[in-house]
Protein backbone atom coordinates (compact mmCIF):
# COMPACT_ATOMS: atom_id res chain seq x y z
CA UNK A 1 0.00 0.00 0.00
CA UNK A 2 1.30 3.71 -1.08
CA UNK A 3 0.35 6.24 0.48
CA UNK A 4 -3.06 8.10 0.41
CA UNK A 5 -3.68 12.16 -0.05
CA UNK A 6 -7.22 13.44 1.28
CA UNK A 7 -7.89 17.05 2.21
CA UNK A 8 -10.71 17.66 5.01
CA UNK A 9 -12.33 21.17 5.55
CA UNK A 10 -14.31 22.99 8.88
CA UNK A 11 -15.18 26.34 8.92
CA UNK A 12 -11.63 27.95 7.41
CA UNK A 13 -9.41 25.33 8.03
CA UNK A 14 -8.11 23.22 5.64
CA UNK A 15 -6.38 19.82 6.19
CA UNK A 16 -4.03 18.22 3.83
CA UNK A 17 -3.36 14.44 5.32
CA UNK A 18 -1.13 11.59 3.95
CA UNK A 19 -2.00 8.33 5.55
CA UNK A 20 0.41 5.42 4.89
CA UNK A 21 0.62 1.78 6.80
CA UNK A 22 2.74 2.35 10.43
CA UNK A 23 2.58 2.04 14.01
CA UNK A 24 0.01 5.04 14.61
CA UNK A 25 2.20 7.97 14.88
CA UNK A 26 0.25 11.05 13.93
CA UNK A 27 1.85 14.22 13.16
CA UNK A 28 0.39 17.77 12.69
CA UNK A 29 2.53 20.35 10.84
CA UNK A 30 5.67 19.02 11.92
CA UNK A 31 4.68 18.52 15.59
CA UNK A 32 3.39 15.76 17.66
CA UNK A 33 -0.41 15.39 17.69
CA UNK A 34 -0.21 15.48 21.04
CA UNK A 35 2.12 18.79 21.24
CA UNK A 36 -0.53 20.30 18.74
CA UNK A 37 -3.48 19.58 19.77
CA UNK A 38 -3.05 20.00 23.93
CA UNK A 39 -5.95 18.61 25.52
CA UNK A 40 -7.78 15.41 25.78
CA UNK A 41 -10.63 16.16 24.12
CA UNK A 42 -9.20 17.26 20.91
CA UNK A 43 -6.64 13.76 21.17
CA UNK A 44 -9.60 11.61 21.68
CA UNK A 45 -11.38 13.17 18.64
CA UNK A 46 -8.44 13.05 16.05
CA UNK A 47 -8.65 9.59 17.15
CA UNK A 48 -12.00 8.59 16.45
CA UNK A 49 -12.13 7.31 13.19
CA UNK A 50 -9.60 5.22 14.01
CA UNK A 51 -11.59 4.05 17.13
CA UNK A 52 -14.74 3.70 14.56
CA UNK A 53 -13.06 0.84 12.36
CA UNK A 54 -10.81 -0.64 14.56
CA UNK A 55 -7.53 0.49 12.95
CA UNK A 56 -5.70 2.35 16.08
CA UNK A 57 -2.20 1.85 15.75
CA UNK A 58 -2.22 0.42 12.07
CA UNK A 59 -1.65 3.66 9.88
CA UNK A 60 0.70 7.15 10.25
CA UNK A 61 -1.19 10.05 9.53
CA UNK A 62 1.23 13.08 8.66
CA UNK A 63 -0.80 16.55 8.48
CA UNK A 64 -0.40 19.99 7.20
CA UNK A 65 -2.79 22.38 8.45
CA UNK A 66 -4.17 25.58 7.82
CA UNK A 67 -6.36 28.24 9.21
CA UNK A 68 -8.97 28.25 11.99
CA UNK A 69 -8.59 27.60 15.13
CA UNK A 70 -7.86 24.09 16.65
CA UNK A 71 -11.37 22.78 17.18
CA UNK A 72 -11.86 23.57 13.25
CA UNK A 73 -8.49 22.29 12.54
CA UNK A 74 -9.10 18.82 14.46
CA UNK A 75 -12.28 18.58 12.90
CA UNK A 76 -10.70 19.33 9.18
CA UNK A 77 -7.81 16.46 9.88
CA UNK A 78 -11.13 14.07 11.31
CA UNK A 79 -12.85 14.18 7.91
CA UNK A 80 -9.71 13.89 5.95
CA UNK A 81 -8.54 10.71 8.20
CA UNK A 82 -12.15 9.55 7.42
CA UNK A 83 -12.07 9.65 3.60
CA UNK A 84 -8.57 8.37 3.65
CA UNK A 85 -9.69 4.96 5.46
CA UNK A 86 -12.73 4.67 2.98
CA UNK A 87 -10.27 4.94 0.14
CA UNK A 88 -8.54 2.01 1.81
CA UNK A 89 -11.70 -0.05 2.06
CA UNK A 90 -15.35 0.76 1.47
CA UNK A 91 -15.75 -1.67 4.48
CA UNK A 92 -15.33 1.04 6.78
CA UNK A 93 -17.91 3.43 4.65
CA UNK A 94 -20.74 2.24 6.57
CA UNK A 95 -19.24 2.77 10.32
CA UNK A 96 -17.94 5.81 9.60
CA UNK A 97 -21.04 7.09 8.17
CA UNK A 98 -23.28 5.81 11.35
CA UNK A 99 -20.99 8.20 12.94
CA UNK A 100 -21.46 10.71 10.78
CA UNK A 101 -17.72 11.22 10.30
CA UNK A 102 -17.75 11.43 6.37
CA UNK A 103 -19.98 14.84 6.74
CA UNK A 104 -18.91 18.41 5.99
CA UNK A 105 -19.96 20.52 8.29
CA UNK A 106 -21.15 23.25 6.30
CA UNK A 107 -21.27 25.65 9.19
CA UNK A 108 -19.51 28.98 8.40
CA UNK A 109 -19.10 32.49 10.46
CA UNK A 110 -22.04 34.76 9.63
CA UNK A 111 -20.17 38.17 8.42
CA UNK A 112 -20.59 41.59 9.84
CA UNK A 113 -23.35 43.27 8.20
CA UNK A 114 -23.01 47.51 7.55
CA UNK A 115 -25.22 49.70 10.12
CA UNK A 116 -24.57 46.45 12.72
CA UNK A 117 -22.43 45.94 15.59
CA UNK A 118 -21.81 42.33 14.59
CA UNK A 119 -23.61 39.81 12.10
CA UNK A 120 -27.09 39.80 14.37
CA UNK A 121 -26.34 42.50 16.93
CA UNK A 122 -27.61 45.92 16.47
CA UNK A 123 -26.31 49.35 17.85
CA UNK A 124 -28.58 50.60 20.76
CA UNK A 125 -31.64 52.29 19.44
CA UNK A 126 -32.59 55.55 20.93
CA UNK A 127 -36.16 56.91 19.86
CA UNK A 128 -35.16 60.52 20.92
Amino acid sequence: MDVINTLGRRKTSVARIYLKQGNGTITVNGKDAKEYFPTEVLQARLNRPFVVTETAGQYDVKANVKGGGLTGQVDAVLLAVSRALCEISEEHRPALKAEKLLTRDPRMVERKKFGQKKARKKFQFSKR
